[in-house]
């Protein structure tokens, strides 16, 4: 018993999904396990440093350049003697700088360029053309939310129209930069966040409550608007991320409840009922638009899972139950762009939501789950590395051990076996499947014998009707002609026959 209790170690202590710095925030894998405020101060930090690094190379290749112009000036006062080819590796040496030169000072100011309203109208037009998102022509769903946030922003009548000003102006201005990375464009809406959340602070008196929910809706409003821009950006590896994970999950479809020591009872309606909505919830978090529509199914998610654990247990659910079954939710769900749903919510939900709260928790320990999903081994399952080996390949399944006759040999379920409705099924339909060798062998046979019964049959038929030839020969006898009055016995009472006659005209 206390080998079965050991193999059950999936166990993250509560301390371990706090922040590094040791603020009292939820940290983040994304974020090298800080949370959202720390993690942004700690980029701040590196590209402050990265932006001096710049300006000094940049000050720096300008005092080559002035020497190198003063030694040709020097060069050009003096006899033309020299040839002119000795110049040419100093040219090449100049314009080489002169390019380094340019594409850092061109860093350094982008990364000083509040946004891009500084440039001609025109090109802000332009740039504006191509993005669907910002067009006129938008979805039903952003028209939608576009008519909901005017109406919310009504209530507030001065603030209001501020909000939306800005809000309206931070479109234009993302739309503008789609030469950002994924961290940039997080970092400038997390900046927006924080801006307009401070004067909202301020306009309020301090009403948090007032703050958040205004928040909110301007996170809706905007996120629905940059979502086909920003969610899984061409210039990230997220697509790459979701296929590996994607395939990760399907090569673990073999792991089962047991080996994960899940503490649900599939067999209870209600459990069962749960574990499907909380499979449902997970998979639906892709079709949301909003950070916090997504952060909202993930919480649905894992209340039906803390639901179905308090069911089957009679008791309340703890942490260490918890997480092995999200682990199990989200190994049947597979859910669809789950690296990229994760990496969304980390760069552009509300940082707040992140940091505390049960939304915070819940996403938090989702991240745990993919991170342990990723690196299962045989250990964390307590099998042979072998055995894990052929089951990761398909080549065997710990529910369907072979047999010599090639077909699936599997006692009857029992004990903690039944415990799941789908595996009693699966058992059942091997217990079909086991008959089917036997069953396909007799009529291979039956169809054999009737073969050769039938080219048996063939054969005595052609047989006889031989036989009855060669007794019976067939002879054809042909009629003889004869005149059609020959046989008629009378034909001396028959009246002469008629002589044609002429009549003059």
């Amino acid at each position: 018993m206390s080998q079965r209790k050991e193999r059950r170690g999936i166990h993250v202590d509560q301390s371990e999904l706090h922040c590094n710095k040791g603020c009292g925030y939820y940290g983040n894998a994304a974020w090298q396990g800080l949370c959202s405020k720390c993690w942004r101060e700690e980029y701040q930090r590196a590209r402050q440093k990265q932006i001096q690094e710049d300006w000094a190379l940049a000050e720096k290749l300008q005092r080559e350049e002035e020497v190198a112009y003063a030694s040709i000036q020097g060069a050009q006062s003096q006899p033309q003697a020299q040839p002119q080819a000795s110049l040419a590796p100093f040219s090449k040496f100049e314009e080489k700088k002169t390019n380094e030169k340019t594409r850092k000072v061109t860093t350094v100011k982008k990364f000083f360029s509040p946004s891009s309203r500084t440039a001609p109208k025109k090109e802000n037009q332009e740039g504006k053309t191509p993005s669907p998102s910002i067009s006129r022509q938008s979805s039903i769903e952003t028209d939608r939310v576009s008519r909901d946030f005017v109406d919310f922003l009504k209530t507030l009548h001065k603030p209001g129209r501020e909000v939306h000003k800005q809000s309206r102006a931070f479109i234009e201005i993302m739309a503008n930069k789609k030469d950002l990375s994924a961290d940039e464009l997080s970092e400038c809406v997390q900046d927006f966040y924080q801006n307009l959340s401070d004067r909202l602070m301020t306009h309020f008196k301090g009403s948090s409550e007032r703050v958040e929910r205004v928040m909110d809706e301007v996170e809706k409003y905007i996120m629905t608007r940059l979502y086909k821009s920003v969610f899984c950006p061409e210039t990230t590896d997220d697509e790459e991320k979701d296929l590996a994970t994607q395939n990760r999950i399907r090569a673990l479809h073999w792991v089962d409840i047991q080996m994960l020591c899940v503490p649900v009872d599939e067999e209870i309606p209600e459990v069962s009922d749960n574990v499907v909505k909380a499979i449902t919830d997970v998979i639906e978090m892709d079709s949301k638009r909003v950070p916090r529509d997504k952060l909202a199914c993930i919480t649905r998610c894992s209340k039906h899972i803390f639901s179905a654990i308090k069911i089957t247990k009679s008791e309340p659910a703890s942490a260490d139950d918890f997480l092995p079954t999200l682990i199990y939710i989200v190994l049947k769900a597979n859910p669809p762009r789950l690296q990229s749903n994760i990496q969304y919510i980390t760069r552009f939900c509300n940082p707040s939501r992140l940091m505390t709260g049960e939304d915070g928790y819940y996403f938090t320990n989702l991240c745990c789950a993919v991170a342990f999903i990723e690196k299962l081994d045989a250990q964390s399952l307590n099998l042979d590395p072998e055995d894990f080996e052929r089951y990761m390949s398909g080549q065997a399944s710990p529910r369907r051990p072979e047999a010599d006759s090639g077909w699936p040999q599997v006692d009857p379920p029992t004990g903690s076996a039944a415990s799941s409705p789908a595996l009693s099924q699966v058992y059942h339909n091997l217990d079909l499947l086991s008959g089917l060798g036997s069953r396909q062998d007799r009529v291979l046979e039956g169809v054999q014998s009737l073969q050769r019964d039938l080219i048996t049959w063939q054969e005595s038929v052609e047989r006889e009707v031989q036989e009855i030839l060669e007794k019976y020969p067939l002879e054809i006898r042909l009629p003889t002609p004869s005149a059609i009055d020959s046989d008629n016995v009378e034909n001396d009472r028959l009246p002469p026959p008629l002589t044609p006659q002429v009549f003059a005209g």
